[in-house]
């Protein structure tokens, strides 16, 4: 019998994207932390796409940062493409994608955690939770070993029982063949986890070499690279980069995937979990929009040491022979040699609606839990989710309060809300259509929104705080400028309204005024404005934005403050639903099984109704009148 015991004061189980940001938080708050994988190799794995970010998911990134998450900081070191999404569109959507060096970023990642104090990486399978009397205790390993802990962050991906299957070749194996977690679901069982099956698959890798490249659309990236880190010197990202390129399916394509579906493990049966619906495999796709007669495939680089070659859009589970016939189909493709073949993986997840908006499990203290696990989908979303369970598992350790973000102050703030109040029966994938505040919600003021969060939770240092104060002054200072700049109608400006097909001025007016015109913008308007201060670039945008919208802003926020109100109304954790009168009994099971923490969470369960929060609200108001 193995009697080893060591204590710390957090164990996280996983060195995925959630538990590298977990293990990383805790340990920079002082938390005594040891971090588990089953290969210390898996370390930030890419198993999938070889990018960070990319629409709503660059926002992700960027608030990670803010908060004072690594994520960011890694991918500025270690891309080979960058690219800003949605240009076309408001500044609401733009969102920032960088194609990553896979080994880079893992090499890049492991050697931050590894020079990382307070934080010990250790390469075991965690098989059992030790809890008593509803609170954690600590892990056991395979071995039999124990690690006593006041917190402990699961962050287990898709390895838990992991099953890869394509064709009628199933493999019980974790991502890219590594070994699964096989019996940690038991132990979540008997300690009333409930427990869910999804699924979640990637495409085939092609040898580079064996691309036709001149038959398919060279896709660059910009010219001026923006960094994800807050803290990155732009300078320093604007590098030599590498090309992705853009072909596509044709008919034949879908010939050969429709004769071949009864082969499928998706459409037999042999595959149970749940994919994600906006993620889908081409199969799914073939079948789900039968009209199209084509669909994008994206050709991207695994890295700079590699010729493997992700095809993007073609993710599937189909058998081997077909997969083969499948890719040479695509143009561009027709010589194509696998390196490794396309898979479908299902693993176990939970139901993320026994966690708090902390992502503190509710019936057991202590746990917490982060990432795919909690029935996401997404290296970003994943990343999210672990840096605020390695706040929340530190700051409960210090008798502090916990971190929650809300919906109007960030995406993270969606995304974790979404998945403690909603009904999720597939991988929740992260969209800006998700968000409802999202003009505010921006990429480009992620750190304006929660640069000041991360300082009061620990993770931001002095200084980068203080710069942030600056620029926020800064960016006030010069918008009240701009309102009160008057600009006549000289020659000079006449001139430059011409060149952008700008109406001329009849009469003087303010430089805001001129700004809000969509062809015209504060960086256009800078030669008739000889007063204007010299800014950094990041200043200048948030003014441009400022005014540009300020409209829209205002009303967002007033929005916001009416969200803010159900917010701050506190539901207490003893009520009793069934003592509430003129409750429908749909509500009542719901708001018994989701446990609300605040009237605002509770409109938005699934099956609560407006009358249902009204009636709500006076109980409410008679309940607090008796407790006095």
């Amino acid at each position: 019998m193995n009697t080893l015991i060591e204590n710390y004061d957090v164990v996280v189980v996983g060195a995925g994207h959630a538990g590298c940001e977990a293990a990383l938080a805790s340990a920079r708050l002082g938390m005594e932390t040891i971090m588990f994988t089953v290969s210390v190799d898996s370390i930030a794995l890419m198993p999938c796409n070889p990018n960070i970010g990319g629409s709503s998911k660059g926002h992700l990134v960027r608030e990670i940062d803010a908060l004072g998450g690594e994520m960011g900081k890694i991918i500025d070191k270690t891309f080979i493409q960058s690219k800003m999404l949605n240009v076309s569109k408001g500044p609401a959507v733009h969102s920032l994608r960088a194609q990553a060096d896979k080994q880079n970023y893992s090499k890049t990642m492991r050697e931050v955690l590894e020079h990382t104090e307070h934080l010990t990486v250790r390469q075991a399978e965690v098989t059992e939770l030790l809890a008593e009397d509803g609170a954690i205790r600590g892990v056991k390993t395979f071995s039999g070993a124990s690690y006593m802990a006041k917190a402990v962050i699961l962050c287990t991906g898709t390895y838990l029982k992991a099953r890869c299957i394509y064709g009628d070749v199933s493999t019980y194996t974790g991502p890219n063949g590594l070994q699964a977690a096989n019996y940690l679901t038991d132990s979540l069982k008997k300690l009333g986890v409930e427990m869910f099956r999804f699924k979640t698959g990637t495409p085939a890798r092609i040898d580079g070499r064996s691309i036709d490249y001149s038959q398919m659309e060279e896709q660059l990236g910009d010219e001026k690279v923006v960094p994800f880190s807050f803290s990155t010197n732009p300078e320093d990202v604007q590098i030599e980069q590498v090309s992705c390129w853009l072909t596509y399916t044709n008919e034949k394509t879908h010939e050969i995937i429709k004769e071949n579906l009864d082969r499928s493990p998706l459409f037999s049966g042999m595959i149970e979990g749940t994919g994600p619906r906006y993620c889908p495999s081409i199969e799914d796709k073939v079948v789900k929009f039968a009209d199209k007669n084509r669909h994008q495939v994206f050709i991207e680089p695994e890295g700079l040491y590699t010729t493997e070659m992700y095809v993007g859009g073609m993710s599937s589970s189909l058998p081997e022979d077909v997969q083969q016939a499948m890719y040479r189909s695509v143009k561009g493709l027709e010589n194509a040699k696998i390196v490794r073949n396309a898979y479908a993986i299902e693993y176990d997840c939970i139901n993320p609606r026994q966690l708090n908006p902390t992502l503190e499990f509710k019936n057991i203290r202590g746990l917490f839990s982060g990432g795919q696990f909690n029935g996401s989908s997404g290296y970003e979303e994943a990343a999210a989710q672990g840096l605020v369970a390695g706040i929340n598992a530190a700051l409960k350790i210090k008798g502090r309060e916990m971190m929650v973000l809300d919906r109007s102050e960030s995406y993270i703030g969606v995304l974790i809300d979404d998945l403690v109040t909603k009904e999720n029966h597939e991988p929740y994938r992260m969209m800006t259509s998700r968000a409802e505040y999202r003009l505010l919600l921006r990429q480009d003021n992620a750190d304006l929104r929660l640069r000041k969060r991360g300082f009061e939770a620990g993770l931001i240092e002095q200084a980068e705080y203080d710069r942030l104060v600056l620029k926020e002054e800064q960016i006030e200072a010069e918008i009240k400028r701009v309102e009160h700049r008057n600009i006549g109608a000289s020659r000079q400006v006449q001139e430059l309204l011409e060149s952008y097909g700008s109406t001329p001025l009849k009469t003087g007016t303010t430089l805001a005024e001129l700004i809000r015109r969509p062809e015209l913008s504060y960086e256009l308007l800078a030669p008739v404005d000889p007063e204007r201060p010299r800014l950094p670039w990041d200043v200048a945008e948030q003014v441009n934005i400022n005014i540009k919208y300020d409209g829209y802003i205002r009303r967002q926020l007033k929005q916001v403050e009416q969200f803010k109100k159900l917010e701050s109304k506190k539901i207490p954790e003893e009520i009793d639903y069934d003592a509430v009168g003129g409750l429908r009994i749909e509500a009542k099971q719901k708001l018994k099984l989701y446990r609300p923490v605040s009237i605002g969470q509770a409109s938005r369960i699934s099956g609560v109704s407006p009358a249902d929060i009204s009636v709500l609200l006076v109980y409410l108001e008679q309940y607090k009148y008796n407790q006095r």
